[in-house]
C-alpha cells in the first residue's frame, strides 16, 4: 500500500536492447529470458522474402534452441504483444528493425504504430525484451529511403527507450547500461573559470 492508502501496482519490466548488426544483441536478449524463468515467447519479425533469409530464419531458430514459443508478427506487432504478455512469461521481440522495414515496405503509418506499441508496452502485464539496431552511427545513407529509415529507426528506438525501465547496448558481444544510470553532470569550473 502508498502513502494515500491505494494499493501500487508494478509496471512489468521493458527492456531495450540495441547495437549494431551482429554485435551479439539477441544471444544477449535471449539470455535474460532464459534467466527470467518464465515460460518464453519469442515473436518474429522477419519474414523469408528469399532462400538467403529463409536460411537465417532457420539458424536463428536452431541457436536459439528448445523451449520457445514462437509467434509471427511481421506487422502486428502490438497485438502480438498485447495477445502473448501475460502473466508467467517473458516476450522476447526480436526485431524492431525488421518490423519497421515491414510498416515501410506495406507503406503503414510509422508514427501510429510506433504510439501504438509503446502504449502497449505500457499496459504489458509481463516482461517484455525488444532488439533493435543502432543504425545512426555510421555515414549518412544515399539515398532518400535510406535515410527515411534511418532516421525512423532512431524515432522508434528513442520512443522505445523512453518507455523502457532498461536499455541496454551491445557492443562485441558485450553490454553496457544506458538505464537506469546515474546523474550525468559536467563541472563548469566555477564561476568565471
Amino acid at each position: 500500500m502508498d502513502c494515500a492508502g491505494e494499493k501500487s501496482v508494478r509496471r512489468a519490466a521493458v527492456v531495450l536492447v540495441t547495437g549494431g548488426a551482429r554485435s551479439g544483441k539477441s544471444a544477449f536478449a535471449e539470455e535474460l529470458s532464459r534467466r527470467s524463468g518464465r515460460e518464453r515467447v519469442y515473436l518474429a519479425t522477419a519474414e523469408a522474402g528469399d532462400d538467403e533469409m529463409a536460411r537465417r530464419i532457420a539458424r536463428h531458430r536452431a541457436d536459439r534452441g528448445a523451449g520457445w514459443h514462437t509467434v509471427e508478427a511481421p506487422l502486428a506487432l502490438a497485438q502480438a504483444i498485447a495477445a502473448e504478455a501475460r502473466p508467467g512469461r517473458v516476450v522476447l521481440v526480436d526485431c524492431l528493425t525488421l518490423w519497421l522495414s515491414n510498416l515501410m515496405m506495406a507503406e503503414r503509418d510509422i508514427a501510429a504504430e510506433s504510439a501504438g506499441l509503446v502504449a502497449v508496452l505500457a499496459g504489458a502485464a509481463a516482461p517484455v525484451i525488444l532488439v533493435s539496431n543502432e543504425i545512426g552511427l555510421g555515414l549518412v545513407p544515399q539515398t532518400p529511403l535510406g535515410r527515411r529509415f534511418r532516421d525512423a529507426q532512431g524515432r522508434l528506438n528513442q520512443a522505445v527507450a523512453a518507455a523502457a525501465s532498461d536499455v541496454i547496448f551491445v557492443a562485441a558481444g558485450q553490454p553496457l547500461r544506458l538505464k537506469p544510470a546515474p546523474a550525468v553532470s559536467v563541472d563548469w569550473g566555477g564561476p568565471g573559470a
